[in-house]
């Protein structure tokens, strides 16, 4: 009968019979997504107002510079960057799920904007511009949306950290290149290719304004001071007052030292994007799909990150919902694509922050901050926030995670730089679906190459590992299958079993472990009969063990279960057991065998035959001719038949044997002592053939010349028929 293992916590689940299940389940996702709101604010509490307040207040402070630098970075007027933090935060928090996770404008995203609007024929302080970023952020939310309604959450998890890691790190680098012609006040066209940017750049270095360079540098030196000796405090928007300070003391303005202007006081005005533009949809539509996927892979990571730490349970699809309604918010009031925020995400996190409302009241805050304050930044200069944006894009270049991925894993490394190179080398938007189709190649590639694993008992023979150097069983090969076998894999598992028929081929019997095949499918089932039907044709067979549930019923369903036999299925507590009582030739155990790899082996009697010293020889090379048990069976009824040595036990002998027969048990066996002449046709047999192989060999480096081997044994034989029709002449 057989016996299936089932895995810890496995549970047989009846299928549903509702073939409108899923719509259902999709529909009750929507109405609990879309809720989210009630939800937050049902179960807000008073205590956590302070503390909600406090964190607010202390991301706001560092959103309103980073709101400003980043829509720089895309080429936008400063102020849609506030209106894309103020929205972006407040509808972000209210429908995402996490707790301190801080929706907003962010560097990367920013530098994707620009690199899919660069395309455009409008001036970038136009209002066609400014349109195309709204509709493009549109665009990204109703991809991110269209994933958290149908639940396509898990997909993210197909995109390497790597690429994330690679493309922020070759973000941050043209971050700061694209940012020097501001530090400073240098006449670059914008480029889209780091190349150029470097040419151009280079060329203009001579004509550098002077105080438009101070300013930028003393702001740089500023933020690195207060990053090492005060990095609590909010240095960004220090490093800009103190800019800003210093240009209307010194009257900076008037000397060429450009600045952004008065900003706009103001609600964030609703302005529809051009969503009948169907040639600006399809320019914009690859990039759109690029910042969208880049963008949930970065917020996803950043709140799992500090989940971590909270212990909050992040639900992805939420998180989805949430993104996606943000960038449609800030797409139809005026702002562009927005991302989840590592940097104000941990600020919030630091700062004490309980729910999600902390967000919401960052957004009031810098709401109320351009009520208040937009007159003075009227002298705000250019090059302090390029300073900011050189530094924060510094930060963006984590070379202690590219070490210690490219350390922990090579090819993984390898991802991170080529999405590195291609961020570099090629549009954003290329580089970013580079990243992601090589790190899906990469999954692909795992998933088609399980692990055959060569397994032999622990020390204690109370587990299994891979068997290393050690010697094996020279009769059952024990191999762990690591992966699934679907189509795709079921080539590689199958060369890889084959090998390993072929390395050992006295290996006549194979256990497979399978508790680590969660899924098989048809080609994964015929691999598994063809390997039957090899060993099987060598006289050996195939057992498995630790097969889950589902697969079990798999094979019973398609007529695998009878075609290996239901006795096959063993348990892990009693297969090698089995095998050894009832399946492995104990005669080889005992009188061929020099190891004792099972328990079962260990108070086994060891008498080695010289046979073993024959393996170390030169007959050890020398190749047995091979006889069919019908072929002798002719022969035995010619005139001169051929000699016939049996090298079995001699109890193994009187059970049946091959008329005329002479019997020389193999622990006896003296090529030597056979007085026969040496162009004697002898043939010798045994139970399978593989201690008569051995026999022959030692006759044959003894000098005889016409030796053969009886193909399969007297096991051969009794499957052939022949062995009644013989009885008559014993």
């Amino acid at each position: 009968m057989a016996t299936v293992q089932l895995e810890a916590g496995q549970r047989v689940r009846p299928s549903s019979t509702l073939p409108y299940e899923p719509l259902l389940a999709t529909g009750r996702f929507v109405l609990v997504a879309f809720a989210r709101p009630i939800a937050i604010l049902r179960s807000y509490q008073r205590s956590d107002l302070r503390p909600d307040l406090i964190a607010g207040l202390t991301v706001a402070v560092i959103l309103l510079p980073q709101a400003i630098a980043y829509a720089l970075i895309a080429d936008l007027p400063p102020v849609v960057g506030l209106y894309t933090a103020i929205v972006a935060a407040i509808v972000g928090a209210l429908w995402g799920s996490s707790a301190h996770l801080h929706t907003g404008p962010t560097n990367a995203a920013s530098l994707l904007v620009l690199s899919t609007l660069a395309v455009l024929p409008y001036g970038h302080d136009s209002h066609a511009y400014v349109a195309a970023a709204s509709l493009m952020a549109l665009m990204v939310g109703l991809f991110r949306l269209a994933m958290g309604v149908f639940r396509l959450g898990v997909l993210v998890n197909f995109v390497s950290d790597s690429v994330v890691v690679g493309f922020t790190a070759g973000a941050g680098v043209l971050i700061m290149f694209n940012q020097i012609k501001h530090l400073l006040r240098l006449d670059v066209p914008n480029s889209p290719g780091l190349m150029d940017t470097l040419r151009d750049t280079l060329a203009q270095l001579p004509a550098a304004h002077a105080p438009t360079m101070m300013v930028g540098v003393g702001v740089i030196v500023l933020l690195a001071a207060l990053r090492r000796l005060r990095p609590s405090w909010p240095g960004p928007l220090i490093g800009v007052v103190v800019a800003g300070a210093v240009v209307w003391l010194l009257q900076l303005d008037m000397q060429g030292v450009h600045v952004i202007g008065a900003l706009p006081r103001g609600l964030p005005p609703l302005a529809p994007p051009p969503i009948f533009d169907l040639h600006l949809i399809g320019q914009l539509s690859l990039g759109a799909l690029a910042v969208a996927a880049i963008g949930l892979v970065e917020a996803m990571s950043i709140a799992r990150a500090i989940s971590g730490l909270t212990g909050q349970r992040i639900n992805s699809n939420q998180e989805f919902v949430g993104q996606g309604l943000a960038n449609i918010a800030a797409g139809f009031f005026s702002g562009y694509t927005c991302s989840g925020s590592f940097t104000r995400s941990a600020v919030n996190y630091r700062a004490g922050a309980r729910t999600a409302m902390s967000s919401v009241f960052s957004g009031v805050f810098v709401l109320l901050a351009m009520f208040l304050f937009a007159p003075l930044a009227a002298y705000i200069p250019r090059t302090a926030l390029a300073a900011v944006l050189i530094v924060i894009a510094w930060g963006m270049i984590d070379r202690k995670q590219m070490a210690h991925i490219w350390r922990t894993s090579r090819p993984e490394g390898w991802i991170m730089i080529a999405t590195l190179g291609a961020t570099l080398l090629l549009p954003l938007e290329f580089a970013v679906l580079t990243g992601i189709l090589v790190s899906l190649a990469y999954y692909v590639l795992q998933k088609s190459m399980p692990r055959v694993l060569d397994m032999t008992p622990t020390p204690d023979f109370l587990h299994f590992e891979e068997r290393g150097d050690r010697d094996p069983c020279p009769q059952l090969g024990v191999l762990s299958i690591v992966g699934d076998l679907y189509f795709g894999a079921a080539p590689n598992v199958e060369e890889a079993l084959r090998r390993h028929m072929a390395t050992f081929p006295d290996q006549r019997y194979l256990l497979l472990r399978m508790h680590n095949v969660t899924h098989l499918d048809i080609s994964g089932l015929h691999m598994l009969e063809a390997i039957v039907r090899a060993y099987r044709e060598r006289g050996g067979d195939v057992y498995v063990m630790k097969v889950r549930a589902s697969i079990y019923e798999f094979m019973k369903l398609a007529g695998f279960v009878d075609l290996l036999g239901e006795d096959h299925f063993l348990s892990e507590e009693k297969a090698i057991s089995h095998l050894f009582y009832h399946v492995l030739d104990p005669v080889v155990c005992i009188y061929e065998c020099p190891v004792r790899v099972f328990f079962e082996c260990q108070n086994l009697p060891k008498m080695l035959t010289p046979a073993l010293a024959c393996r170390d020889s030169r007959c050890r090379d020398r190749t047995v001719r091979s006889l069919s048990p019908m072929d002798l069976w002719l022969l035995l009824h010619r005139p001169q038949p051929p000699v016939v040595i049996d090298v079995r036990e001699p109890r193994e002998f009187s059970r049946g044997h091959i008329p005329g027969a002479r019997l020389i048990p193999l622990s006896q066996f003296d090529a030597q002592r056979l007085n026969l002449d040496k162009e004697t046709p002898i043939v010798l047999a045994c139970r399978t053939g593989r201690r008569s192989r051995i026999a022959a060999q030692m006759a044959m480096a003894a000098g005889y010349q016409n030796v053969c081997n009886m193909e399969g044994g007297m096991v051969a034989w009794e499957a052939a028929g022949l062995l009644e029709a013989i009885e008559e002449f014993v």
